[in-house]
């Protein structure tokens, strides 16, 4: 008998070269668009973010829809946020430390307070379907096929044979020089090895606004 087995039936050692520091918070709101003011807020404790590219910024997605209440979509809507919510910041091994900073800091996002408390660390994932809320580009995302021959490019670039690659409606965050337009995408059927790449290196600008950011997804479903 020859028998051999798949190359990814075991995962990989994830290891920790790049991982996410998960704060506890103290916030009773936020508006839905709060990227912007995160990512400044962020920043006057830790101005090096903007400059490590395996770094970013997780947005704070709060409770989705269900159960009868339905998740506010405006952007100046606010999110009603529960002591269990937390917020997660990207970071390389060798800033580890640094990001620490952040614990006991009261932040000012956009006129709401934010308190981070205590950070554990969060390895990446080895599930093979990843999902970004947000993807921005340099180019024109009107055109779904244009986008995603862009992601299919980029992935190469990053030698990641897409397979499966699904995006959901245009999104804008707002920033005091222009919207930045996005959209939400999810990648299926990737590899152990590439899984892990793609969440290290993240895909395309705007990480500290908390785009190009991947997490791990269940499975493939509607993404709006």
């Amino acid at each position: 008998m020859y028998w051999e087995e798949d190359k990814d039936s075991e995962p990989p050692d994830v290891g920790d070269a790049v991982i996410d520091l998960v704060f506890g918070t103290d916030c009773w709101c936020l508006p839905v668009d709060h990227a912007h003011d995160l990512s400044q807020a962020i920043q006057r404790v830790l101005p090096w973010l903007p400059d490590e590219p395996c770094a970013g910024i997780h947005t704070i997605h709060g409770a989705a829809s269900g159960n009868g209440w339905v998740r506010p979509q405006g952007s100046d809507d606010l999110l009603q946020l529960s002591r269990r919510t937390k917020f997660a910041l990207r970071v390389p091994k060798h800033r580890i430390g640094d990001a620490m900073e952040l614990q006991g800091e009261t932040l000012d996002v956009g006129g709401y307070p934010l308190l981070l408390k205590s950070a554990t660390q969060r390895p990446l994932s080895v599930l093979t379907t990843l999902f970004t809320r947000y993807l921005a580009t340099d180019h024109d995302l009107e055109s779904e096929q244009r986008l995603l021959d862009w992601v299919a490019g980029q992935l190469q670039g990053l030698n990641i044979q897409p397979r499966k690659l699904l995006c959901g409606a245009p999104r804008f965050i707002k920033t005091p020089v222009g919207d930045v337009q996005t959209r939400s995408l999810m990648i299926a059927d990737l590899d152990y090895d590439e899984s892990l790449r793609l969440q290290r290196q993240g895909l395309g600008p705007h990480r500290v606004l908390g785009c190009g950011l991947f997490i791990p997804h269940k499975g493939i479903q509607s993404l709006d």
